[in-house]
């Protein structure tokens, strides 16, 4: 495998879902150097949390597989993303994967996921306000909204 790239990755991701659940979407913008990179996709049916899972988790793959960079920082608006990762996961594994109220982890195998990934990538991850003008913000979530809607927009850079 050849090493990584020593460049910094920024990635803004989002997550979307109609009718939670419903018809959904994912989206992520990839800032490196002065490229711009967006991948998405979607499901027939799926919550927006899973997509907002989802996102980091084909984003962190797509890093790996292309060697894009060793110093990976996420934008994200998801609080349940940026809590669960940098905080909660922890006292969930801890309970056996049970959550404050001793029910089952909602989500566990998305979660185990990024998880691993986050391991082995060791991302920084930052919470943005989501709709608050920030352009790649809403982008990613233009892009999981597309791909929810049925009618994907064009990707940068593919």
């Amino acid at each position: 495998m050849k090493p990584m790239s020593d460049k910094k990755v920024v990635i803004y991701t989002d997550g979307a879902a109609k009718g939670n659940p419903g018809k959904a979407g994912w989206g992520a913008v990839f800032l490196i150097g002065d490229q711009v990179k967006e991948i998405g996709g979607g499901l027939e049916h799926a919550t927006n949390n899973q997509m907002e899972l989802t996102a980091p988790i084909e984003a962190l793959k797509y890093v790996k597989k292309n060697n894009l960079g060793s110093s990976i920082e996420f934008f994200s608006d998801s609080k349940y993303v940026i809590l669960g990762i940098t905080e909660w996961i922890f006292n969930w594994q801890k309970n056996n994967w049970r959550n404050a109220a001793k029910k089952p982890v909602v989500n566990r195998e998305l979660w185990e996921e990024l998880y691993a990934l986050t391991q082995e990538l060791k991302p920084k991850w930052t919470y943005v306000k989501g709709h608050n003008e920030n352009k790649y913000n809403d982008r990613a979530d233009l892009i999981a909204t597309s791909f929810a809607e049925g009618e994907p927009v064009e990707l940068k850079n593919k």
